[in-house]
């Protein structure tokens, strides 16, 4: 395994997944959780293994991107110590749990198709007869060719709420700890990005490791401001 702690220690992982198991509900265990990476700074490309490299288990807390932060967070929240959190972080991570690049999860959706056991995709349920389902073959370009090489191409059918649908009913059904995925129009993905369903007061936040230049790291950001002008969203919800 690769690990890169930055901030963090082992003692302080323990400590905070011990902390947290204690937490009963799912989405304020993810709630507490991702709230510890706040600041953390935002990088692409930061895990090992390609159709010509051999793939490494890497942790990387000082640097995320938008997957690999709720990888960590997901992780985190279904152990009670960090042996559990890295064992853990292998069956997020990958199909069965079995590190190899053809394993990886490069996708939002293959999380309820191979961890149904810990996520429900509740896209429909929040939706009603406003969500829209698209029969989609991930990785293959409108041109044939691959987002990412050496993986093969599998249809599945996405179903995404409309950004213009968005109102008080769908943001009430939401939940603390929802994972969120930007629906992506582009043919051959399932979103574009990813980040966590925060609800505080009246407010509802995406919190998200954002690439935007005058960003950089994990931050909370206005659900509503971030959705703008976006084509609409899919919604995972943890079990717990």
């Amino acid at each position: 395994m690769h690990s890169v702690l930055g901030k963090w220690t082992m003692e302080g992982l323990e400590r905070i997944t011990a902390e947290a198991s204690r937490i009963t509900d799912a989405g304020l265990r993810i709630e507490f959780l991702s709230e510890q990476f706040l600041g953390t700074g935002y990088a692409e490309s930061t895990l090992i293994g390609n159709a010509e490299e051999a793939e490494t288990l890497v942790l990387n807390l000082k640097e995320v991107d938008c997957f690999t932060f709720i990888d960590y967070v997901e992780a985190m929240r279904l152990s009670v110590s960090f042996p559990e959190f890295t064992e853990n972080l292998k069956k997020v991570r990958y199909t069965g749990g079995h590190v190899a690049f053809e394993s990886r999860h490069h996708f939002f959706t293959d999380w309820p198709e191979s961890r149904s056991g810990n996520i429900d995709d509740v896209t429909s349920m929040l939706g009603g007869e406003r969500a829209v389902t698209v029969v989609r073959t991930l990785n293959r370009r409108r041109d044939g060719s691959s987002f990412v090489p050496g993986i093969s191409p599998k249809q599945r059918e996405i179903t995404y709420i409309p950004g213009n649908c968005i109102d008080a009913q769908i943001l009430e059904k939401m939940e603390t700890g929802d994972y969120a995925g930007i629906y992506s129009e582009l043919d051959g993905l399932d979103v574009s990005h990813v980040g966590i369903i925060i609800k505080r007061d009246d407010s509802v936040f995406l919190r998200h490791a954002s690439s935007s230049a005058d960003k950089r790291r994990v931050v909370d950001e206005d659900l509503l401001t971030y959705l703008s002008g976006k084509p609409g969203f899919v919604i995972l919800r943890p079990k717990g």
